[in-house]
């Protein structure tokens, strides 16, 4: 009887929460970025979710002969731009971005607000026992861009983080972080 109670005043809370809530705003072009950090590498997730208002001028700069499709080869040369504007240094050397798997969704997808563009990158790199600082940068792609950056939790538990900084806009992030005896 208790579950029954918990389960109809859960649905209840959803009902009433406002569908809006779980979207993001029609004007921007968001960029997320999570970062995972192993011994080896370094992970960055990039989701990359333009607006309604707009998703035209995102499209635009994928779709570069405007037929309407976005071709292996515009996704390609989309994933290479966005990379160049992205750059990743530890302890102030500059860290080699190396694109992985990308997905675009349909163009329709994207004009209706709904099509996140994922984006996998690596930076190759041993970590050994000491302190480290994490220094990212999304120089993005406007004036309608938005940034969202965070660390995931490490796994392994030879790796701590430390603290977290961001610029105002989340453009800019810095990770101070330790790796304990392997």
């Amino acid at each position: 009887m208790n579950m029954t109670r918990i389960a109809s005043f859960a649905a209840i809370v959803l009902l009433a929460v406002p569908a809006s809530a779980f979207a993001h705003r029609l004007d921007e072009y968001l960029q997320a970025t999570t970062l995972n950090i192993t011994h080896s590498d370094i992970s960055l997730h990039l989701r990359l979710t333009p607006g309604v208002d707009v998703a035209e001028g995102v499209i635009g700069q994928i779709d570069r002969n405007g037929d309407g499709n976005l071709s292996l080869a515009e996704q390609v040369g989309y994933v290479s731009r966005v990379t160049r504007g992205l750059s990743l240094s530890i302890n102030g050397r500059p860290s080699q971005l190396i694109a992985g798997e990308a997905y675009f969704p349909s163009v329709a997808a994207m004009k209706a607000g709904t099509g996140t563009i994922d984006i996998h990158l690596r930076a190759v790199t041993e970590f050994q026992k000491g302190k480290y600082r994490l220094i990212y940068r999304n120089r993005g792609s406007g004036l309608d861009t938005v940034w969202l950056v965070n660390c995931l939790f490490p796994q392994d538990t030879a790796i701590h983080v430390l603290q977290q900084g961001r610029s105002e806009d989340q453009s800019s992030y810095t990770l101070d972080f330790s790796v304990s005896a392997l």
